[in-house]
């Protein structure tokens, strides 16, 4: 159950050129922190994607991103709702969503257990004249405040390529912390991956960041943001 400690005021949300960005309760507009990750994005990665697709193919490639966002969304769905009401829904009738459910309970019994305390799910933050996001979860964690991020894979992810999974944590912290005054240091990705068939069961991985790390990919948050708005 949430213990709602601070005030989270909406956030509506607006595209501008083609670009998710928040309406801040100012009246300001200001990019989502996924518009300038992908603003920013490396010329590797670029290159990484687009080959990626011309493997896949176009149709391939759009089906396999389709069904993941989807998977995603319902896996967010259930997540959410027992956060908030410390319970899991029943097992769907739909067999589309049964993976969604399974990948769900997974993060529940391997990830949510370890939470001291909720503060809230889908929660709108927002840094001043900057940027704006919404985290999936943030409260207490094995005794530390931190920001949880709660994301779907088709396939177990090596660590070197989620680096954009840490700049979201880094971005929600520093909105967090400005606008409430809190010290968030710590950032927990609760990822569950699809399994490869229905004899198995999704696998969980678990990546922290804190202390030392955090600093660091907070420290190249900033320089993304830098660089966002040197090229706007």
């Amino acid at each position: 159950m949430i213990n709602q400690k601070y005030n989270y005021t909406p956030c509506d949300r607006t595209t501008i050129a083609g670009s998710r960005h928040y309406c801040l309760p100012d009246g300001s507009k200001v990019p989502s922190v996924t518009t300038i990750l992908d603003r920013t994005k490396p010329q590797e990665k670029i290159d990484a994607l687009n080959n990626w697709k011309k493997r896949m193919g176009e149709a391939r490639a759009k089906q396999i991103t389709t069904e993941a966002a989807n998977r995603g969304t319902r896996m967010h769905t259930f997540l959410e709702h027992y956060v908030k009401h410390d319970d899991m829904k029943t097992l769907p009738e739909n067999p589309f969503a049964h993976d969604s459910w399974f990948m769900a309970a997974e993060v529940i019994l391997q990830g949510l257990s370890n939470m001291d305390e909720y503060w809230g799910v889908e929660v709108p933050v927002y840094y001043s004249g900057l940027y704006a996001g919404t985290t999936d979860c943030v409260g207490v964690w094995k005794g530390r405040p931190a920001i949880v991020d709660f994301k779907q894979s088709n396939s177990v992810k090596k660590e070197e390529y989620i680096d954009d999974y840490k700049l979201q944590l880094c971005a929600y912290a520093q909105a967090h912390n400005h606008t409430h005054d809190t010290d968030i240091k710590t950032g927990v990705i609760m990822m569950s991956v699809k399994p490869v068939s229905d004899l198995e069961k999704p696998r969980y991985q678990e990546f922290v960041i804190t202390d030392a790390e955090f600093a660091h990919w907070s420290a190249e948050w900033n320089r993304r943001i830098e660089q966002f708005y040197l090229n706007s």
